[in-house]
């Protein structure tokens, strides 16, 4: 039997695990594995020969010039038509919710002008057990097999499970490194089960990878079904947005808008969408007014909102939550600490979590820690205050400046998932974030600042000794360090106004004379011996 039938869930052998829970997890992989051109040669070379070597012949490995991963994608099976999802409002009844759209329809907010949010069909994925998901999750780590290569949409079914394979842009992003943060954690925090997500490492440099492929994909699919009520995908951006959104188009050949606030991002980050072809509008505006225009401008043409007002990129971001479950073999970790400025995130790895609470895969969530620039908190004094009244402010200039944002989209779900996991907010000043990176760099890292946030946020809450030294802890790393270069520059250089950047490593100038190199050379060395 082929992997896609063996793990089709209207194929037969479905339903027989289904009803047979204790079929062999062994079995299952192997199943899956022997079905692949790649596992079959890998098998083939394992059973071949005393040193398990065969030769290599170019007409097994070749495709046809005409076929693609695509192809036998095709080939395969369609869509998972078992499964379905729909916008509903958010935190609705969701057994009776007041009103519903298909994920075809474009539409980011509700009558009543509240969130949407994406409502899978839970009680068709709960005839499948715990067992059963965890097991097809893991089978498809590793594969090229289109598109289950991607962290992503090798969880299909979770995300977008009526999208035809077809109709899927993706760069296979996801499968980040979760990083074990031994000698950081050990030095500067006293624990040893620290772990940091580096969801930076992606195709574009950020987490936003992880959204983007299911927003473009869907915008693909709906283009297909009626191309002229899009023309064309839009955002407001403070730098990874825009980078994820024109990468992601510029691979499905859509024609990507970006907003981008005036002088304040990285010339890293902008780069990205220039060089991918997007038409980029720099506006004299912080992040917030960028946000404000783009949303008229949608209403307006026929131009589909790529923003976090979207709920669809959190179906892709949730991903990231189930893929820490899966690299801890389904253990679950005591905190997962996430930056946050629109707020989107702190949603989507709470809503992946509690997703596999549901359907058996883990039996509890971790709590969750939302880590805020002191210059960016709305959220931080909103659950100071007990989460009443919530008021936005006016964000200052923080170098953490994806999350540079005053008035987050997400409020509502952020909150949400905050109270259902028990979680804290906790705020980093500048000076804490940029010290807590370079310590972390010093360690062997190349954080970006928001991550700098959330490790400031740990250290606090080890500090007050709300963390543990043995609590398994995960930072959600966002974005990558090489787009901030300029900012370690400036602390290393210590050219920070204000700032004492106590860890700063500046280069030592020294003339080119073998004995005042030694000399040099010795007086460090027996510095670093005292150390």
């Amino acid at each position: 039997m082929a992997s896609a039938q063996l793990f089709h869930p209207s194929s037969s052998s479905l339903l027989h695990h289904r009803r047979n829970p204790k079929l062999n997890h062994r079995h299952l992989l192997t199943c899956t594995a022997s079905s692949s051109p790649a596992s079959d040669a890998a098998a083939t070379t394992a059973s071949g020969g005393n040193n398990g070597a065969t030769a290599y012949s170019p007409a097994e490995n070749h495709r046809t010039l005409e076929k693609n991963i695509r192809d036998e994608a095709r080939q395969r099976h369609g869509s998972a038509d078992n499964f379905s999802a729909r916008y509903v409002p958010f935190n609705s009844d969701l057994s009776h919710p007041p009103e519903s759209y298909s994920l075809d329809e474009i539409v980011y907010r509700s009558r009543s002008g509240g969130l949407l949010d994406v409502q899978h069909d839970m009680e068709a994925l709960k005839r499948f057990d715990g067992h059963y998901w965890r097991s097809l999750f893991d089978s498809r780590v590793g594969k090229t097999t289109w598109p289950y290569g991607s962290g992503v949409w090798s969880k299909k079914e979770w995300v977008l499970p009526e999208i035809n394979d077809d109709d899927i842009v993706s760069a296979f992003e996801g499968n980040t490194n979760l990083f074990w943060a031994e000698r950081y954690g050990k030095h500067f925090l006293g624990m040893n089960d620290l772990w940091v997500k580096h969801c930076g490492i992606s195709h574009t440099g950020s987490f936003k990878d992880l959204g983007m492929t299911v927003l473009v994909s869907q915008v693909n699919r709906i283009r297909k079904l009626n191309n002229n009520v899009v023309v064309g995908v839009g955002c407001a951006s403070t730098g990874d947005t825009s980078a994820a959104l024109s990468a992601y188009c510029a691979a499905a050949g859509i024609p990507a808008i970006v907003f981008l606030p005036a002088n304040k991002i990285s010339m890293a980050q902008l780069v990205q969408p220039i060089a991918n072809g997007a038409f980029v509008l720099s506006i004299d505006t912080d992040f917030d007014g960028c946000m404000k225009l783009i949303r008229e401008v949608t209403a307006e043409l026929p131009i589909y909102l790529a923003n976090s007002l979207n709920s669809l990129r959190i179906e892709g971001q949730k991903t990231a939550a189930i893929e820490i479950l899966q690299q801890f073999d389904w253990q679950v970790p005591d905190w997962v600490i996430v930056p946050g400025g629109n707020l989107g995130n702190i949603y989507a790895f709470y809503k992946g979590f509690k997703m596999c609470q549901e359907l058996g895969l883990v039996s509890r969530i971790p709590r969750l820690v939302c880590a805020q620039s002191a210059n960016a908190n709305p959220l931080f004094l909103h659950y100071k205050s007990g989460f009443r009244d919530f008021q936005p402010v006016k964000a200052k200039t923080t170098f953490a400046s994806a999350i540079q944002i005053g008035d987050p989209v997400s409020i509502d779900r952020a909150v949400f998932a905050l109270k259902n996991s028990n979680g804290i907010v906790e705020e980093a000043t500048e000076e804490e974030l940029m010290d807590a990176m370079a310590q972390a760099d010093s360690t062997g890292m190349f954080i970006c600042p928001h991550t700098g946030v959330a490790l400031a946020a740990l250290i606090k809450l080890r500090r007050s000794g709300v963390i543990r030294p043995t609590d398994r802890t995960v930072v959600v790393s966002t974005a990558h360090g090489l787009k901030f270069t300029q900012a370690k520059i400036d602390y290393h250089s210590r050219k920070i106004k204000d700032m004492s950047c106590r860890f700063a490593n500046s280069p030592v100038e020294v003339k080119a004379d073998f004995g005042a190199v030694i000399d040099v050379l010795k007086a460090h060395l027996n510095k670093s011996s005292v150390k």
